[in-house]
């Protein structure tokens, strides 16, 4: 009973610390930015299409900022998603034991390695060979930061959406065979609506991860914050500028560093209405195949 309990209180302890951290960041965003909508209109704040803070020129408008990095969040996603669903639905209905057992660590290194190093490889590498064909593709862009993006994050969706296909009843699938279905046909018939609350968490998992992503967008994508949904020209993303004004080069309290928490704010409201969205969505899923 005794052993029972200090479980019982790691847990709780564990529960209550991740709380606390939460509330911890929440109080610093907030505080800090209560003291910048002080001195900068919050109209301004959420209307105005231009971000030059510091510019001699001043203006505060998050709009470029959230811009790119919706736009690339989305291209990143849309690279993952496809070819993550792809690479599950393979390991769990097509491949073998021996050949599953080797290939999903492998894919899950693609996780481990450093972001910095994802940077230079789409500045480098992927920059170059895109404008081999895209002549007008600037050296920074939101199109090789996106793409390098979603290979980065292919393993989170391609890990728990297998995950999810492999946690469905076996019954189904026989199921399936026994009606005369081709393994094509179960496999995105019957598996993947059957395991879409498991396969929509990943896609979760893969938006957050890609709206929070910092060092590849701040080396490839050009730190040049633009109203656009052009991918072949250099923006800069909520993260990339929090980067920039941290280097120390802006003085502490000024109302220039200020703008770094408004802007966390900012990311922090996105991502929380992305994940409320999506839950709903995953939740209409469960239900529809419940």
């Amino acid at each position: 009973m005794t052993q029972e309990k200090f479980i019982e209180f790691i847990l709780k302890l564990s529960a209550i610390v991740t709380i606390l951290t939460t509330i911890g960041i929440l109080y610093v965003l907030l505080s800090e930015s209560i003291s910048f909508f002080k001195e900068v209109s919050i109209i301004e704040f959420l209307t105005n299409k231009e971000w030059t803070p510091l510019f001699v020129k001043k203006n505060f408008g998050i709009l470029p900022l959230v811009t790119g990095t919706l736009l690339t969040t989305f291209i990143a996603v849309s690279v993952a998603l496809p070819v993550g669903i792809t690479i599950a639905i393979y390991l769990s209905e097509y491949a073998n034991k021996k050949f599953k057992k080797i290939t999903k660590p492998l894919l899950e290194i693609l996780a481990a390695v450093p972001t910095v190093v994802y940077g230079f490889f789409a500045l480098a590498v992927v920059t170059p060979f895109l404008q081999s064909f895209i002549p007008n593709l600037s050296g920074f862009n939101s199109l090789s930061a996106g793409i390098v993006m979603g290979i980065m994050i292919i393993p989170y969706v391609s890990s728990l959406s297998e995950d999810a296909l492999s946690a469905v009843p076996k019954s189904l699938r026989n199921a399936s065979y026994g009606m005369g279905a081709t393994r094509l046909q179960t496999s995105f018939r019957v598996m993947v609506p059957a395991a879409s609350s498991g396969i929509i968490v990943s896609v979760i998992l893969a938006f957050s991860r890609a709206i929070g992503e910092t060092m590849i967008v701040a080396i490839a994508a050009g730190q040049q914050p633009r109203l656009t949904v052009d991918p072949t020209v250099p923006i800069s993303t909520i993260t990339a500028y929090i980067v920039q004004v941290a280097k120390g080069d802006v003085p502490h309290n000024s109302l220039e560093y200020k703008t770094i928490f408004a802007a966390g704010i900012s990311l922090f409201i996105l991502t929380f209405l992305l994940n409320n969205i999506s839950f709903y969505i995953r939740k209409k899923f469960r239900e529809q195949y419940d």
